[in-house]
């Protein structure tokens, strides 16, 4: 399975508008973090086909996170973890890989709720030509999902006091925006292999895990490799935080890819 990173800033993005600190004015690339959102994609079929291919999110920099890394191969499903801007501001911008089929949408009970609401144009039972052909799935806690090769797995993680999700997709866990685990979903990380979590900066947040927090989160669930996303300006220079961080932990970057078995 091949993971790329799409986006690893938080809500404002990196750099912050006006902002002239020494991380806004990095001349490294590393530096420039649009918001977060990440595609899973497994490319090996044993028919020939087009693999499997899934959206985490999709923000409001969707339409230049697509252009940026040359997307023309279809999406198989799109997994949005919360409804806050940041997470599905580029829903309209959908409508290129929905031409042939509707593309489905999975997301919990609130934010297929405030979607509808937000897109009625998109969500609507009598479309038109032009918009995009959503497909609004209502998932839960712990629903397991096969799409295509991939099976996935919502986890139920806590944004300070609201209820969101995370994916496990395979065994890899896609955690962010997260203060805390909803315990009934321990279990389902056990045996992952790769833990993808927010991290937004070194001081305490009401609503999102420190870089620390994210360490001592990982270190609990077993010796894993760990990257982090969702993080501000004040989480600092990539050149240098990154060096800073325990082995097995890194700063993920915008372009940035993984492969995992």
């Amino acid at each position: 399975m091949k993971i790329t990173f799409l986006g690893t800033g938080t809500s404002i993005g990196v750099p912050q508008i006006g902002c002239q600190c020494e991380v806004c004015t990095s001349s490294d690339p590393r530096d420039r973090r649009l918001r977060a959102s990440a595609l899973f994609e497994d490319i090996a079929t044993t028919d020939g086909g087009e693999g499997t291919r899934i959206l985490l999110d999709c923000g409001p920099d969707f339409r230049e996170q697509m252009l940026r890394i040359g997307m023309r191969s279809p999406l198989d499903a799109v997994l949005i973890t919360h409804e806050h801007y940041d997470h599905v501001g580029g829903i309209d911008d959908l409508r290129p890989f929905s031409y042939e089929h509707a593309l489905p949408l999975y997301a919990d009970a609130y934010t297929c709720e405030h979607l509808r609401q937000r897109l009625p144009y998109c969500l609507v039972n009598h479309s038109y030509p032009g918009i995009p052909q959503l497909q609004l799935k209502e998932i839960q806690e712990g629903e397991r999902m096969q799409i295509g090769s991939l099976q996935v797995i919502a986890i139920g993680v806590m944004h300070g006091k609201l209820p969101i999700l995370g994916y496990r997709i395979g065994n890899v866990a896609y955690l962010t925006d997260m203060t805390e685990l909803c315990p009934s979903s321990l279990p389902l990380l056990q045996g992952i292999r790769l833990l993808i979590i927010g991290a937004l900066r070194h001081t305490h947040h009401l609503t999102h895990q420190t870089v620390e927090q994210a360490i001592s989160f990982s270190r609990s669930l077993g010796d894993i490799p760990t990257y982090f996303i969702h993080m501000s300006h004040q989480a600092g220079l990539h050149a240098i935080e990154e060096q800073k961080l325990p082995e097995g932990f890194h700063y993920a970057y915008d372009g940035q890819t993984l492969y995992i078995d």
